[in-house]
């Protein structure tokens, strides 16, 4: 949800006579209603700081906010969509700046909001809807979209089997050391690492923003510079070791990679036998403990991971071949990886539903184990058609899809103030938003686009901003505002 600059707001806040510290703290001011409220039904409150306390401003995002506001009619959706859409760039983008070893290195620091730490998956998921603002390589948005990726690359290069990091050195920050008993393997450094939860849609993530990067600027030679190459190398290194079985041909048994073990109050906080989670089968699939949401897998293949990691695998490949200095083979073993996991998805993650119908999986193991459920958190199956696996009109979507928002899935909530997705994540009976707006993104269908819209336009306790997951029956009950 957030990011954004540190130069150009301090400027800023110069020329109008602010400084930092006369700028609220959002997670405050996030909580409360601020004027002017909006002229609808919900009198939404204006969320967004003052341009000299914001982030990072982009002339490019502010044209967009502006073209739409004569094209958003009802006042209520505008306030929310002006409030939402540059949320990260007002609030998130913590630090940019420059490698210490290379001056033509831009590295971009975004906090997942309310924590001071930057997430693989979230920070990428943050700067996706700047999409529409990038034309070309000169943008200020594909400045930020290059010191995100060239951020990720450094962090995925030293530990890529972890998730969420401290502030560079560069940054002159104080990382706020997580002091929580973890027994991880491989051991990380934790003056550079916040947490060490592997999740396969981290190093999708990453293949995504370069995906995007690509597409909308056509600047291929950046990808030849600096660490892109290299946490290719990583990420790939990583998912052949994650491919696994935890038995080998003659049964012995085959010491995982990873490991994680956690003091917790929540048996989805850490992995179960021992750190190594429950036994997987050789499937083609990739492992991945823990879930988008973080909290440990059922199952460790995760369809909508693997999913996801096929399409940017494919997509990755392609900017991979035009490289002069790309490692020989390489190419080819990114779309070798790819055609296995979609081949095993097939095999392993399509199976048949009560119903008698053929759908996905959330989750596998390779024994016959499966999962039929779908968390809110993307990658989620709800989101396939939406990360470009497939088209929404399949046929074992249609049917995932029937099963997924329906009482058939355990997660499904549904109430007065909002029906959708929820997550064990929070507690039962917590719609989370992201769903309803995943699901407005796979449906052609005009009454459930608007019907979503609707809901998550009500529910945000008149405050303008979407929470992380709002309580189906009273719209004052959320989690997480910022």
């Amino acid at each position: 949800m957030l990011m954004r600059r540190a130069v150009r707001t301090v400027a800023a806040a110069l020329l109008l006579g602010l400084s930092r510290g006369e700028c609220p703290n959002y997670s405050s001011h996030s909580q409360q209603q601020h004027e002017p409220l909006s002229a609808g039904a919900y009198a939404l409150s204006y969320m967004r700081p003052d341009p000299a306390c914001r982030t990072f401003n982009s002339s490019g995002v502010e044209d967009i906010i502006a073209r739409l506001k004569g094209e958003i009619f009802d006042p209520d959706l505008n306030r929310l969509f002006e409030n939402t859409f540059p949320n990260t760039l007002d609030t998130a983008i913590k630090w940019r700046g420059v490698a210490a070893n290379n001056t033509a290195e831009e590295l971009c620091f975004v906090i997942t909001g309310d924590i001071n730490a930057m997430w693989i998956r979230d920070s990428a998921d943050q700067i996706a809807p700047y999409k529409p603002a990038m034309t070309n390589a000169t943008d200020d948005i594909a400045s930020l979209f290059r010191g995100v990726i060239n951020m990720q690359a450094r962090y995925l290069v030293i530990s890529p089997y972890c998730n969420a990091f401290h502030p560079p050195p560069e940054s002159g920050m104080n990382p706020d050391i997580n002091t929580h008993p973890y027994q991880v393997t491989p051991p990380y450094d934790k003056k550079i690492v916040f947490t060490c939860n592997f999740e396969l849609d981290d190093f999708a993530a990453f293949l995504q923003v370069g995906h995007d990067y690509y597409n909308a600027t056509g600047d291929v030679d950046f990808f030849g510079k600096f660490q892109w190459i290299y946490a290719i190398q990583s990420i790939m290194s990583a998912s052949k070791a994650l491919k696994q079985p935890t038995y080998g041909p003659d049964g012995e048994w085959v010491k995982p990679e990873y490991t994680f073990q956690s003091e917790t109050f929540t048996a989805s906080g850490t992995l179960g036998n021992h750190g190594i989670g429950n036994p997987v089968n050789y499937t083609g699939l990739i492992r991945s403990p823990f879930r988008p949401s973080d909290d440990a897998a059922t199952y460790d293949f995760s369809i909508p991971a693997n999913m996801m990691m096929a399409v940017y695998l494919e997509s990755n490949a392609n900017i991979m071949e035009r490289l002069p200095n790309a490692p020989a083979g390489l190419t080819q073993e990114m779309r070798d990886m790819a055609a296995e996991i979609r081949e095993a998805v097939k095999t392993w993650g399509t199976v048949k539903a009560p119903n008698g119908k053929r759908v996905f999986a959330y989750e596998v193991d390779g024994y016959g184990g499966q999962n039929l459920m779908d968390d809110a958190n993307v990658p989620s199956l709800l989101s396939a058609p939406f990360l470009g696996y497939l088209d929404k009109s399949d046929e074992i979507y249609q049917n995932t899809r029937s099963l997924i928002l329906s009482r058939s899935n355990p997660f499904w909530c549904q109430g007065p103030v909002i029906s959708g997705i929820g997550s064990p994540h929070v507690q039962p009976g917590a719609t989370w938003p992201m769903s309803n707006i995943i699901r407005i993104m796979t449906t052609d269908d005009d009454v459930e686009i608007k019907t979503n819209i609707k809901m998550v336009l009500s529910s945000t306790a008149g405050l303008g901003l979407i929470h992380e997951s709002i309580n189906s029956f009273d719209e004052k009950r959320w989690s997480r505002q910022w």
